[in-house]
């Protein structure tokens, strides 16, 4: 079942690369009692993901947090070290964003939103999605109908709705 308004998240294990090494992040406690915005891309450094979709949330990242919003959090299917990478490149990083990948798309499949097309070779991604939560509870949901677009789940969309 996918994750709809008023659902709260499922606890994940994501991972994200540290100064030490790959670390464990346990998405549940780590959101505990905090408002946060989470977009999830179906790859780093892919097409309308890199041009687009992560663009959009290092451009207002300081508007999102003068209303309120704690971190904004990006999540993809990938490795920690993809992740990092793509965070390098697109300044996402350096913006304050936090980007964590579910390498096995566990968490992924737990909400509802993996996805294959096999055509571009992408099997086993997410959904492009962009969520409001608040202590755990999906406040806003924009879900993209189609994998190459952005548009409902950019940040622009989400700066409206917070």
């Amino acid at each position: 079942m996918t994750i709809a308004k008023g659902d709260r998240l499922p606890g994940a294990q994501l991972v994200r690369a540290g100064a030490d090494g790959v670390e464990q992040v346990d998405l549940a406690r780590h959101i505990k009692g905090r408002n946060v915005v989470i977009f999830a891309v179906p790859g780093a450094f892919t097409p309308t993901c890199h041009s687009a979709h992560m663009p959009g949330f290092v451009r207002h990242a300081d508007a999102l947090r003068a209303k309120g919003v704690e971190e904004i959090i990006c999540i993809s299917v990938n490795d920690a070290f993809v992740m990092k990478a793509w965070g390098e490149a697109t300044g996402a990083l350096d913006a304050g964003l936090t980007l964590l990948g579910d390498p096995r798309g566990e968490f992924t499949q737990d909400i509802g939103m993996a996805f294959d097309a096999p055509g571009p070779g992408l099997m086993g991604r997410s959904r492009r999605y962009a969520m409001h939560v608040v202590d755990g509870e999906v406040r806003v949901l924009h879900l993209e109908e189609s994998p190459g677009t952005c548009e409902v789940s950019g940040a622009d969309m989400m700066l409206q709705a917070v």
